[in-house]
Parts: structure tokens; C-alpha cells; sequence
């Protein structure tokens, strides 16, 4: 009987999981008895604080960005939804990077000229210091690139489990004479979210991958503390293999649990 258990249980795990699971386990032991492993360790775990700041920051701001725009891709006030369309269409046709050279070195000296123009007054009277590019640390920046560029694609998400809600129900919700806003925040909006869940996780997956191109400009993330140690101890195979592990660690473990949203979700929707 406990055998069957036992086959039971794991006749459930997939196996590329298992072997993903023991790849990580033979990783790990192989790195905690190598001693130029422990030391790689060491040094690319303290880039780890900063990877998940700046994705989960990101994150978060480009849900209630993406949230915004969405509605209004969805609203049916034309200028309202061309304005959503022309953002969302022109930023998803950028790369990431692109976006974030942009923010980077562009965008971050023009929002400093708009903060010292509505803020002059201020300024003139010596109450705040004026703004410079160099008051904006890469990281923010990363994080506003970041934020900016999954918001368009969070958008459209939104906009498709807004309009995955049937229309019966908005029209039943109008002749109860709940008011257009009341239905969105009421009856849309619940269902919605609540559709579009697993692919909102997806991004969060993914956002933590992109996350590795802030590297570029010198933000101490795990990729960037990477770079420079191999360079400076050419250990190119002992630091990459590092790397990768601690990302694999971070989108396997997000996987799953996505995995495991979308089948309760399945599970709720066929009682």
C-alpha cells in the first residue's frame, strides 16, 4: 500500500522536473565541496538582493501601469483607447534593451528638466536642491525601463480578460442600474484578474529574466557581479554555471508555482 503511495505520487511530478531537481542537487553539492565554487557563490549571492528589488519593483509598477492602460484599450472612448493603442503597439515593438538605453540616457535627463520646471519655484528659494541626471541612480532607471516596457504588455493581457468576461453579464449589471464604473470595478474586473492570472505570473517569470539587462549599466545584479568576477579571475565556466544557477533557481520555482495556480484555477472553474 505505501509503495502504491509512493508510485502514486511521483507517477505525478514530471519528469523533466525530477531531472531539473537532480541536476540543481548535483550543482550544489559539487559547488559546497569546491572551494572556488563557495567563493563564487559568496560573491554573486550579494547581487541577489538587487535583482529582486529591481523585478519585483517593476513588477508591481508595471501592473498598475499595465492596469491603467488596459482599461483604456478597453474603454470605448476613442481618443481614450487610440492614445493606449499607440503606447502599447510602439513599445512592444521595441526591444528591452533599446527601451532601456533610452530611459537610461535619455529619459532620465528630460524628467530632470520637467521636475526643475514645475519645481522652480522651489528651487529659486533654495527649499530643494534642482535636479540632476545624476540624481536618478541606474537602478532606478533600470527599474522605470522595466516598468515602462512590460506595462505595454501586461496591458494587453488586462485588455484580454476584460474582454473574456461575457457580455451578458455587463448588460445584466446595467439593468440593475449599476453605473459603467461600478461594473468594471464590480463584476469585469474580478473575473478578469482572476482569468488572466497565470499569464500576469508569466510576466513576473519573465521580468526577472529581463532583469539580467540591467547589467549593462553597471547595476550590481547578479549578472553584473558575475561579469566582473570572471573577468577579473577568468573563471568564465565556474561563474557562468553560478549564474545561471541562481536564475534557474528563481524562474523553476516561479514556474511552478504558476503551474500550480492554473490547475486549481482549472480545478475551481469545473465544480
Amino acid at each position: 500500500m505505501k509503495r502504491n503511495r509512493v508510485a502514486a505520487a511521483l507517477g505525478g511530478v514530471p519528469w523533466w522536473l525530477v531531472l531539473v531537481v537532480g541536476l540543481g542537487i548535483v550543482a550544489l553539492t559539487t559547488a559546497l565541496a569546491d572551494a572556488s565554487y563557495r567563493v563564487i557563490f559568496g560573491a554573486v549571492a550579494k547581487g541577489f538582493g538587487v535583482t529582486m528589488t529591481v523585478a519585483v519593483v517593476s513588477y508591481a509598477a508595471s501592473l498598475v501601469l499595465g492596469l491603467f492602460l488596459g482599461l483604456a484599450r478597453a474603454s470605448r472612448f476613442r481618443p481614450l483607447r487610440e492614445v493606449s493603442t499607440f503606447y502599447i503597439e510602439l513599445v512592444r515593438g521595441l526591444p528591452m534593451l533599446v527601451i532601456l538605453y533610452y530611459i537610461a540616457f535619455v529619459g532620465a535627463p528630460a524628467l530632470a528638466g520637467v521636475l526643475n520646471a514645475l519645481l522652480a519655484p522651489l528651487i529659486r528659494s533654495g527649499a530643494i536642491e534642482a535636479f540632476q541626471s545624476r540624481s536618478f541612480d541606474f537602478a532606478t532607471r533600470a527599474a522605470l525601463a522595466l516598468t515602462l516596457g512590460y506595462a505595454a504588455f501586461i496591458a494587453e493581457i488586462f485588455r484580454a480578460g476584460i474582454e473574456s468576461v461575457d457580455r451578458g453579464q455587463i448588460e445584466a449589471a446595467h439593468a440593475l442600474g449599476l453605473s459603467p464604473a461600478q461594473t468594471m470595478v464590480r463584476v469585469v474586473l474580478p473575473q478578469a484578474i482572476r482569468n488572466v492570472l497565470p499569464a500576469l505570473a508569466n510576466e513576473f517569470v519573465a521580468i526577472i529574466k529581463d532583469s539580467a539587462l540591467v547589467s549593462v549599466l553597471g547595476v550590481q545584479d547578479i549578472t553584473q557581479i558575475g561579469k566582473v568576477y570572471a573577468a577579473s579571475t577568468f573563471k568564465f565556466f565556474e561563474t557562468y554555471n553560478v549564474v545561471a544557477f541562481f536564475y534557474l533557481c528563481m524562474t523553476i520555482s516561479l514556474s511552478m508555482l504558476v503551474r500550480a495556480l492554473e490547475r486549481r484555477l482549472k480545478r475551481e472553474n469545473a465544480r
